[in-house]
């Protein structure tokens, strides 16, 4: 991949540029099916990169991983149409779906483990409101898309009073699969 696509940052850290380039050519030749195997979204999802004064600007690397992982998921849909038609797929990213309710219909401040103590936690009211905009979405169908909930901030609280991050990224990672899926 071109370096040009990626602004350096002046003075600020920004993503180390040479491991940055590493993982966009290994994507593309990924891609471009020039290796026998796919990238995943758990892949792409938990890609990281150091970070080094002047480096890549992190936000329009971020940003390039948001449309990298929608690529991946868009051909994975055509391939799996192709083969098993429209309705299959549907029916399978339903599947995938249902996984989630499970955890979406526990009671509020009870959806996820809560941190262990002195750990960085999530605030459970901000991470419950989300899991309530996924109800709606699966539902009633109001709107929500993957930017929405990538773009979701939750207040950060201490060990106990809020729930343990692993989790709860782990859960919303998959649920951007899900929407990815249809959008």
């Amino acid at each position: 991949m071109s370096t040009s696509l990626f602004s350096t940052t002046k003075r600020g850290q920004g993503y180390e540029p040479d491991e940055v380039d590493e993982f966009f050519d290994r994507a593309r030749a990924l891609y471009e099916g020039r290796e026998e195997r796919s990238l995943t979204s758990t892949e792409i999802q938990n890609s990281t990169f150091g970070l080094v004064r002047g480096g890549y600007n992190t936000h329009e690397v971020d940003e390039a991983l948001d449309r990298l992982e929608g690529a991946f998921i868009a051909r994975q849909r055509t391939a799996y149409v192709a083969a098993h038609g429209q309705q299959a797929w549907l029916e399978a990213l339903a599947e995938r779906a249902r996984t989630l309710y499970p955890r979406l219909g526990r009671p509020d401040g009870e959806k996820f483990a809560p941190a262990e103590r002195g750990e960085p936690a999530y605030d459970t009211d901000d991470v419950d409101d989300l899991c309530d905009r996924l109800v709606d979405y699966f539902d009633s169908q109001v709107p929500l898309t993957t930017r929405e909930i990538r773009d979701t901030v939750f207040r950060r609280r201490r060990g106990g009073s809020g729930y343990a991050e692993g989790p709860v990224d782990a859960f919303f990672a998959r649920a951007v699969e899900v929407l990815l899926g249809v959008e």
